[in-house]
């Protein structure tokens, strides 16, 4: 649900996710217009909706195990431990409605 792209510190994902924006059906029937929706929708999800795509792209770090979640997830965060996040300051405070 997040990437680099969104700001995202450190953004992983297992072998099975997904990515996409919408389901792979749903992309294939609009885009192919209904024809060969199964055979086309293999051909999308191998293609488009898989991690390897998206880390190519530097949507995410690295495609991880499962069973190696946890300890990435306690070594990434003792490195954000001390991160210092600076933005700008605000232009416009919220106004009263």
């Amino acid at each position: 649900m997040s990437s680099q792209h969104l700001r995202g510190d450190i953004n992983y994902a297992w072998p099975s996710a997904e990515i996409a924006v919408m389901g792979a059906k749903g992309a294939v029937e609009i885009i192919f217009r209904g024809k060969d929706v199964e055979k086309n929708t293999e051909e999308y999800v191998d293609k488009f909706a898989n991690p390897l795509m998206a880390a190519h792209r530097g949507f995410i770090e690295d495609v991880i195990e499962p069973q190696t979640t946890r300890t990435r997830l306690i070594e990434d965060l003792e490195l954000l431990e001390t991160k210092d996040l600076k933005n700008p300051p605000k232009k416009h405070s919220n106004i009263p409605l």
